[in-house]
């Protein structure tokens, strides 16, 4: 469902056309129709949309002022251009577009949009003034034209309160054609220090209706808040040059945002992020999202299911699904007993050392809200210098899985014997079969894993999309689902032997990845150097569930297509007054910047 606002409208079509000797004309310039309008995905913002219509195709400039202050944030595109508005933009020019560009392209029925916050029953003059110009350049004899457009908006239309004095528009547009409920969503959003007094406190998320445009607060949770203050100082670049006027940067604050969105199959849906109210009362969201203890032993519960972290590590220690209360999954059969062990190396005749082996000898950092609940240690490998690795864990409500982030980063060269990611250990008796997506079989192999003998290793692809282990007594499931992977090296090229991924089995049963492990190839005890340089990342989504049906994993397969295609996240934000109307930028070397003497053509 469309809907545009009506206003009343009052229109004067005599401009005047001013030349650079001074002298003036009468010129038509028309606007042909004028509208308010909601959020939509292809405009995420309340705002007005005009068509006009020059007396001859120009070469063009535009700048509206509302209520006599000039706003920024104007869009112009050719008026045979159109954009499906229940999609995200494909086209925009920002502030530097402006300010660096030289467009030739010729107008005669221009469409122009601008931001503009609109409030119920307020009256507002629209003046919109268009520079005639013969080239993209300006020069003294370019022509000005306007038209003033009076537009009073309806009474009794709902929008959000206005002691909140600005907001951000955030698009979301679902691609996999699955209806998504509760969708945790994360973005990062930059703010200047006078606008962002309390973020935790003031930030608000609201959904914008597609039907009716109304306005529905969600749960959110903001964190991650960083402030940048230093100010440019206006010296010039370099000794000899004058002082600058325009600054190179701006004081910022930064703040990521999580919040729980809806959106339907195949569509694109707007979010309004409301901030900038100093009076603002901190707000509580209850979910099904619950942290307790103290780090690194957190216990995370929510719907589905219970988590515990080592009391040394935070390593995942136990998991236990609230549908089946007295099957717990653990390992608790080798050194440090943790479901999640790595990554980790093998520096003989040094110890074997894991990230699941630290003893509160690394760092740890905790975020605790209602949407999201993170845990996260780092430091050197135990015993490990050589080797820096991180383990981050995000919880979400409401949905059976959580996010596991691994890195490792090689600071000095070491021999390893092993270089592993990604074990995932249980003990033996809690998993009949395991079962993978396997990419050269083109197949799904299920595979008899209680009843497979000790230490065979049954070897798959390194970018196998997912895995899982399940019992077939119990009905309990446990699969990785991986979203990223990536090995890089930045002093050399990588150096893996033979990579790839497999399964285990011995008192426990164990899925993992081998980057360099020629301690299970035939000449197990040829070291392989992990070089200086390299760094190692991966992300899984780990998910408990119930076997049910003739497909015991089918829950992985609806889960694998749901979160390996996320959904898409575009920002769209109000350009401030205090942005500059032109910018410098500082180049390595001297030479053409390639916009000299750019001319393309009239098009």
């Amino acid at each position: 469902m469309k809907l545009i606002i009506r206003v009343s409208l009052v229109l004067c079509f005599i401009c005047f056309v001013f030349y650079g000797e001074g002298k003036e004309k009468q010129e038509a310039l028309k606007i042909t129709d004028i509208e308010l309008g909601y959020p939509v995905p292809a405009i995420p913002f309340y705002h007005f949309k005009a068509n006009l219509e020059l007396a001859e195709a120009s070469i063009i400039e535009v700048e509206v002022a509302i209520n006599g202050k000039p706003i920024r944030f104007v869009n112009l595109y050719r008026g045979d251009v159109v954009e499906d508005e229940s999609k995200p933009a494909m086209t925009h020019r920002p502030p530097s577009g402006y300010a660096l560009s030289q467009d030739n392209t010729s107008y005669k029925t221009p469409l122009i949009t601008g931001w503009l916050k609109w409030q119920p029953g307020e009256e507002y003059k629209i003046e919109i003034t268009v520079r005639l110009k013969e080239s993209a350049k300006q020069s003294e004899n370019d022509q000005f034209v306007s038209v003033v457009a009076t537009l009073t908006a309806p009474e009794g239309v709902h929008v959000y309160d206005t002691s909140w004095l600005s907001y951000k528009s955030v698009v979301l547009s679902e691609t996999a054609g699955i209806r998504r409920q509760n969708e945790p969503v994360e973005v990062l959003l930059p703010f200047y220090p006078d606008e962002a007094n309390d973020l935790k406190r003031e930030i608000r998320v609201v959904a914008v209706d597609v039907n009716d445009f109304s306005l529905k607060e969600v749960p959110c949770q903001v964190f991650d808040i960083q402030k940048y203050t230093n100010e440019d100082d206006l010296a010039p670049i370099e000794d000899g040059q004058p002082q600058r006027h325009i600054p190179l940067w701006m004081p910022t604050v930064t703040c990521k945002l999580a919040f729980l969105a809806d959106v339907a199959p195949k569509s694109s849906q707007v979010y309004l992020i409301y901030y900038n109210n100093d009076k603002a009362m901190a707000k509580t969201w209850q979910t099904d999202l619950r942290v307790q203890g103290e780090l690194p032993g957190l216990n995370i519960d929510n719907k589905y299911f219970s988590a515990v972290l080592h009391p040394n590590s935070g390593h995942l220690d136990q998991l236990t699904l609230k549908t089946k209360p007295d099957s717990p999954l653990f390992h608790r059969m080798e050194t440090n007993g943790a479901i999640h062990w790595n990554p980790g190396v093998y520096v003989p005749p040094r110890a074997w050392t894991h990230t699941a082996d630290w003893k509160h000898d690394q760092n740890m950092h905790s975020i605790s809200g209602p949407v999201l609940a993170t845990s996260e240690v780092w430091g050197s490998l135990r015993e490990m210098p050589e080797v820096d690795a991180s383990v981050r864990y995000d919880f979400y409500p409401g949905v059976p899985y959580f996010i596991s982030t691994s890195n490792m980063r090689i600071n000095e060269t070491v021999q390893t014997i092993a270089l592993r990611n990604a074990e995932i250990v249980f003990k033996r008796e809690l998993m009949t079969h395991a079962a993978w997506y396997d990419v050269i079989r083109d197949e799904v192999i299920t595979y008899d894993v209680a009843n497979m003998a000790d230490l065979t290793d049954l070897k798959m692809e390194a970018d196998v999309p997912w895995i899982t282990f399940y019992n077939k007594e119990t009905g309990i499931g446990f699969a990785g689902i991986q979203l990223e992977y990536a090995n890089a090296s930045l002093e050399s090229r990588s150096r893996l032997l033979n990579p790839y991924f497999y399964i285990t089995g011995g008192p426990w049963i164990y899925w993992a990845r081998a980057l360099s492990l020629s301690f299970l190839s035939s000449n197990m005890q040829q070291v392989i150097p992990a070089m200086q340089g390299s760094m190692f990342t991966e992300k899984w989504a780990y998910l408990v569930y119930e076997t049910n049906g003739d497909i015991p994993y089918q829950k992985v397969l609806d889960w694998k297509e749901r979160l390996t295609n996320p959904l898409r996240v575009q920002l769209v934000e109000e350009v401030d007054e205090r942005v500059s109307k032109t910018l410098i930028e500082i180049f390595m070397d001297e030479g053409k910047s390639g916009w000299e003497e750019r001319d393309t053509g009239k098009h």
